[in-house]
């Protein structure tokens, strides 16, 4: 018998590629294959390469608008925030004047009150100063005793 069991059951065809053959065709398609993917990657990184760049510069050229319109919206804003500011400007210098006229009647009102007391106030202690004048003149002995009775009340009261 034959030592090799497989011997009898497997028929060796004589055309059939041999196996050295064989792993060398693998060697060749595994070397291809390489390439071709190799390539295949080569190619994907230069589309992904590219579309970063595009990427970049679209996001820079959005920015760059957002910038613009960012800027335009804060000239807005300050042309808007001037035209207020002058309105209000304007609101209380017209009401500052208003109130300022108003404050210069009534103190000319109140000066003029104020000067019509005082002359009729004069005009009364002229008149209590007379009739003073006048009881004293008519009651002298009357005059001097109440003075000397009030001078001596202050006098006791300011001694306590």
């Amino acid at each position: 018998m034959n030592d090799n069991t497989f011997s009898d059951n497997v028929d060796i065809d004589s055309d059939a590629p041999s196996v050295s053959s064989a792993a060398s065709d693998l060697r060749a398609a595994a070397g291809d294959f390489a390439k071709s993917t190799e390539a295949q990657a080569g190619k994907i990184k230069d589309r992904a390469v590219e579309t970063a760049q595009n990427f970049k510069a679209n996001a820079s050229d959005r920015a760059q608008q957002l910038k613009a319109t960012a800027t335009e919206k804060a000239e807005h804003y300050k042309a808007v925030a001037t035209e207020k500011a002058g309105h209000y400007k304007e609101v209380a210098t017209e009401k500052a004047s208003h109130y300022k006229t108003v404050a210069t009647e009534k103190a000319q009102h109140a000066k003029e009150n104020a000067q019509q007391q005082w002359d009729e106030t004069r005009v009364k202690a002229k008149e209590i100063h007379v009739t003073a004048e006048d009881y004293i003149r008519q009651n002298p002995t009357k005059a001097v005793l109440g003075a000397l009775g009030v001078g001596f009340l202050i006098g006791l009261i300011t001694r306590r």
